[in-house]
């Protein structure tokens, strides 16, 4: 029997006013749980929550901040196994990425966070002698910088990683003393719920942690134009950042947007066989993990030309190996696409590609495989770089090949979409690769991996973003700065 939700506000389950709608398994097609639907009144009750939480909230103690959020982190742990089955099941994840990636990286998040709390606020400016002006008296004027919590802060989150996008925006907003309102993702929002219990047998105080949840814009587009929300953090489409950007941008509420990719992966000519070995297993990474369904994947290989067919070859092998099928099935490694909606999304970029003169290598026709949203691992190439598919976001695996002859060529068109999130370059000189990362418009940039190092400032440039989190970063995120001036 399916569990049906409430709204989890103030440190209470709340009966959504629009009743609910049912949440769906991509590989089987069954409903997994019932979400409920929000209505202004919820959203409102939610902030109002928030609001009441935040005074008291933003001046505990940073340790006891710290006390809260580690042991959240120890509930995470111990309630894994029930996670575990709930976020599998609504996001159609393999239960290999699942397990190592979908849950974990949320416990780790609340862990770091919880040593965030405790990280000093304050930095310390060099006393200066000030002349006496009609203003003040002059004298030794001593000042310092120090990062204040921005109040409520309303969080949005993307439907590949749920509970993990999620628990990297509030880990970090509590540490800083924040309140927050949480708005997950229709598609999968089940684990979301689940956090806040959790989060108040850790000892968050009622009403500091709420969310709402719902299968339309509507629930969302309340919490941003809600006169009780100081910030935003959002991470989603381009599309639907900038429809926030506009709307937060009228009462001048913070962001902090992470938007699409196009990442580009650039094989430089003098790539060995090592270097090559770590292109291909990076890009194919794009059709093994989480069926390409992550901002960051490198959708795009630029391959100089006297490697382009060596490539192409070697992507081919990795991607006809790779087994489509049940996403609980350990031996699977690419499971279905969110929703049906995505899957022909996807498949009519596919579709245009060949219809534009592109050759589609491997892949490219839908699986025989029912029920379940699958799209098959494919490569595509011989594209011109203003093909759509090489320019706009996909969201699937399917990779896109392009040839070029010099480093130029190579930057102009890794630089010609909209995007800036996540490049990657891989040479038989690290040298050479990070001076040409500086020319690259994009805010990361892998060298001869797809490893990531957690304390890195996370965002894009161009469409890709505005602002950064990750680490320390993500505090400076969450607050703002308050200058502080006194006569020594």
């Amino acid at each position: 029997m399916t569990k049906t939700y409430a709204h989890w506000i103030g440190g209470s389950w709340r009966d959504p006013g629009n009743g609910h709608y049912p949440v769906i398994n991509p590989a089987t097609e069954e409903t997994v749980g019932h979400a409920p639907e929000a209505d202004p009144a919820d959203v409102d009750a939610a902030v109002r929550a928030a609001r009441a939480a935040y005074d008291g909230w933003s001046r505990t103690a940073p340790r006891e901040r710290a006390a809260v959020l580690d042991r959240a982190a120890d509930l995470l742990a111990e309630h894994t196994s029930d996670l575990v089955p709930v976020v599998q099941a609504e996001t159609g994840a393999t239960l290999r990425v699942t397990s190592a990636l979908q849950v974990p990286p949320a416990i780790d998040r609340f862990r770091r966070y919880a040593r965030g709390a405790l990280e000093p606020d304050t930095v310390p400016l060099a006393p200066l002698p000030m002349a006496a002006t009609p203003l003040a008296p002059g004298g030794l004027i001593g000042a310092a910088a120090v990062r204040r919590p921005l109040g409520v802060v309303g969080c949005i989150t993307s439907y590949n990683f749920p509970l993990t996008n999620l628990a990297g925006k509030v880990a970090p907003a509590l540490a800083m003393g924040n309140t927050v309102v949480a708005k997950p993702a229709p598609q999968d929002p089940l684990c979301c719920l689940e956090l806040g219990p959790l989060l108040k047998e850790a000892g968050l105080p009622d009403g500091a942690f709420n969310v709402v949840t719902g299968s339309r814009a509507a629930a969302g587009e309340a919490l941003v134009a809600h006169p009780g929300v100081d910030m935003v953090s959002f991470t989603g489409s381009t599309a639907v950042g900038k429809k926030i950007a506009e709307s937060a941008g009228r009462s001048m509420k913070r962001t902090l947007m992470e938007l699409g990719g196009k990442g580009a992966a650039i094989v430089l000519g003098d790539a060995d066989e090592r270097a090559i070995a770590s292109a291909v297993g990076a890009v194919g990474s794009t059709f093994s993990f989480h069926s390409g369904q992550i901002c960051t994947a490198p959708t795009r290989v630029l391959v100089h030309r006297s490697l382009y067919e060596k490539v192409i070859a070697a992507l081919t092998h990795y991607a006809e190996s790779l087994k489509i099928g049940d996403p609980v099935d350990n031996s699977t490694i690419v499971g279905p696409l969110i929703s049906a909606a995505q899957r022909d999304r996807v498949e009519a970029y596919v579709s245009g590609a060949r219809d534009q003169g592109a050759r589609i290598v491997v892949g490219g026709e839908r699986p025989a495989r029912k029920p379940g949203f699958y799209v098959a691992p494919t490569l595509i190439a011989d594209a011109d770089p203003t093909m759509t598919v090489a320019r706009e976001e996909l969201f699937g695996p399917v990779v896109v090949a392009l040839p070029f002859d010099d480093e130029d060529e190579a930057v102009r068109i890794a630089d010609a979409t909209p995007y800036g999130l996540y490049d990657y370059v891989f040479s038989a000189d690290a040298g050479r690769a990070w001076t040409l990362a500086a020319r690259l418009r994009s805010g990361n940039v892998g060298i001869n991996t797809a490893q990531r190092h957690p304390e890195t400032p996370f965002g894009g440039f161009k469409e890709s973003g505005v602002g950064r989190d990750g680490g320390s970063f993500g505090l400076h995120a969450y607050s703002e700065l308050q200058s502080l001036v006194w006569v020594s």
